[in-house]
């Protein structure tokens, strides 16, 4: 129980249960953040419980009366055994949860407009597509109205009509409560990390959460009719830090606790100028370089560069190698391959990449430095981010678990996941 000014100071500011971020954007949509449909999704305590949970159990129903059922103004599950039967699960309000729906349906129930991630692509079409693998109403979160506030997650979200429909072909069973059960079709992946969200976090297993949120190991396809076992030791609780793919974009949740740890970005702004300050320099162009605020572009003349596999930094510069500049081998007699430079100062060979501060700061593990870049895409954390993400496999489609960079989801490189920075100057 609260104390009575404890309840006093809590009215007055409204509780945040926590937040969902998208990975694959770095800070916001490409277009902008604009209602429903941004990168990140801020879930508060709604001012009326709109929680709901099962109750009257339809087990034999024919069509017919499993659409009069579900037609009432009543949330109902329906399971579609056969076309001559149908179970129906009514569900009746719940005054001590609030629930969040998540899909990619622009219809009143989903609170979060969630559509496909493309790797590394920051350009400006954001646009629903017509191929995506995202449920319409793919999940919800429901959370407890009292402390703790725990969150939990639940596949599928009720549509406009306050239904959500299993059909034939879905995976679907008998529990032992005498509940019915089941999985949507692309299904809804959770991997709760050990540790939470902090500097000695490790990866989880992934599992798959269904309609009444049990918890079962993967199917052998994402698609598949028959479901993976249940795992009767954990649950659907979302912890700090859990990861939820929805196949086609994966969510970060984020605690409203695990967020008051996390660096501002106020916080990563003063990282930014502290390393601007050292004026690093250019070994080639002999010039200062800077990474530019959030809301500025970098100039071209000021932008860091770096070698990604020997981490040395250097301005945009067009020496690719001794042998190549004298003119006696070309790039693919030097053994470079596309898109490789040999760096200046140590010769090693391998990708030259402009770089980029990480400006989503719930993606970070700590408020380090930022020091690390991730490979081949350039984007800069801290060592403790880096290794993290550099060690987590993440769902990418329907079949391939890979490490990528939270930032733009480019799958990173196979064996240099990310390189410390080397800069020249009195960074060093």
């Amino acid at each position: 129980m609260l104390a009575p000014e404890q309840e006093l100071l809590s009215s007055s500011k409204p509780i945040k249960y926590g937040e969902l971020i998208i990975l694959g954007y770095n800070g916001s949509l490409p277009n902008g953040d604009r209602g429903r449909r941004r990168s990140r999704f801020a879930l508060f305590k709604r001012p009326k419980a709109n929680g709901v949970k099962p109750s009257t159990v339809h087990s034999t129903c024919s069509p017919q009366t499993a659409k009069a059922i579900s037609n009432k103004n009543q949330h109902s599950v329906s399971y579609t055994l056969s076309r001559a039967q149908t179970v129906v699960v009514e569900y009746a309000h719940d005054s001590t949860t609030d629930m969040f729906q998540i899909g990619r349906s622009t219809e009143s129930p989903i609170d979060f407009v969630v559509i496909d991630t493309v790797p590394g692509c920051h350009g400006k079409s954001d646009t629903l597509s017509s191929q995506s693998t995202i449920s319409r109403f793919a999940c919800r979160i429901v959370c407890q109205r009292a402390p703790p506030y725990t969150a939990r997650i639940y596949a599928a979200g009720f549509d406009s009509s306050k239904s959500i429909f299993l059909g034939e072909k879905a995976a679907k069973w008998w529990c032992a409560d005498s509940q019915m059960d089941g999985l949507t079709t692309n299904g809804i992946l959770v991997m709760r990390p050990r540790h939470g969200f902090t500097c000695e976090s490790k990866a989880g297993s992934w599992r798959e959460i269904s309609v009444c949120g049990n918890v079962f190991t993967l199917r052998e396809t994402r698609s598949a009719q028959k479901p993976g076992k249940l795992v009767e030791n954990e649950c659907h609780e979302l912890v700090d830090g859990t990861l939820i793919d929805l196949c086609g974009a994966t969510l970060l949740w984020r605690s409203a606790e695990g967020l008051s740890r996390t660096p501002t970005l106020k916080h990563l702004e003063v990282l930014r100028r502290e390393l601007n300050a050292v004026r690093p320099q250019c070994p080639v162009g002999l010039h200062t370089l800077a990474f530019p605020s959030l809301e500025r572009s970098s100039s071209p003349d000021h932008q860091p560069w770096a070698y990604l596999t020997c981490g040395h930094v250097h301005g945009q510069h067009g020496w690719r190698g001794s042998s190549e500049e004298d003119g006696s081998q070309s790039g693919e007699e030097l053994g470079l391959e596309q898109g490789e430079r040999e760096c200046p100062l140590c010769r090693s060979r391998g990708l030259y990449m402009p770089l980029k501060l990480g400006h989503e700061s719930a993606f970070y593990l700590d408020a380090a430095p930022p020091t690390h870049a991730f490979s081949p895409c350039g984007h800069v954390c801290s060592e403790r981010t880096a290794a993290f993400w550099s060690r987590l496999l993440l769902p990418h489609g329907a079949h391939a678990l890979s490490p990528a960079c939270p930032f733009c989801m480019r799958p990173l490189a196979r064996h240099t996941k990310s390189v410390r920075l080397i800069f020249q100057g009195p960074l060093d």
